[in-house]
């Protein structure tokens, strides 16, 4: 797998990656410098992406190609919204109001995402393979400075994949595997990186706002 195009991307948006883990908004809240509201206000914005990245994957579901990467226990948003209700209560839904980075990466999401399989996958590994790496070191910190165990971090488990290491390997593999067009790969990485940058400037927007 070293050289394979799992390889070749993940080296290839390794800068921007790091730069988005980290944003002071990030750094901030991990640290414990921020209130729950703003952890609130984080997970508000990721469902609005989260979703439309979801709605996206109900687009490719039955693609012979494409349709392998969309994994029903990967989908985040039926988490993220427990735990924005556990978070704000029933009114939840009235804090789902996106800031302007957040517009921007929807409108690119939903402009590329439904029609473009390269497009499709290079923000599903963004959002999902991140999620997995990052996900049970946020949880922890997220416990050990807000006292949030499963409540308010349901969004980190992904208990219907079995133990992370080996499905990120199985993901990898299968971006190796995937018979890519001529271009695609080339096109996957640019997204990708656009994807991460696209991230970080929700931290941005998030950080100007709560820190």
């Amino acid at each position: 797998m070293g050289g394979g195009f799992a390889a070749r991307l993940r080296a290839a948006t390794r800068d921007a990656h790091e730069r988005a883990e980290r944003s002071p908004f990030v750094e901030a809240l991990l640290g414990g410098d921020l209130g729950r509201e703003a952890y609130a206000a984080l997970l508000a914005q990721s469902h609005l992406f989260h979703s439309a990245l979801e709605e996206a994957g109900e687009v490719w579901r039955g693609d012979p190609v494409v349709g392998r990467f969309v994994l029903d226990p990967l989908r985040r948003s039926p988490a993220l919204e427990a735990d924005l209700a556990w978070l704000l209560g029933p009114g939840w839904r009235g804090h789902l109001r996106p800031l302007d980075a957040t517009s921007s990466y929807v409108e690119r999401l939903r402009a590329v995402c439904p029609t473009d399989r390269a497009a499709f996958v290079a923000h599903h590994y963004t959002r999902y393979l991140g999620d997995l790496f990052g996900g049970q070191i946020i949880r922890h910190r997220l416990r050990d400075t807000y006292g949030l165990e499963v409540d308010g971090v349901r969004h980190c488990l992904f208990d219907g994949i079995g133990k992370p290491k080996p499905f990120r390997d199985r993901y990898r593999a299968l971006l190796d595997e995937t018979p890519w067009r001529p271009g695609e790969r080339d096109a996957l990485i640019a997204e990708a990186d656009l994807a991460f940058r696209l991230n970080r400037a929700v931290f941005d927007d998030l950080a100007a706002v709560h820190c």
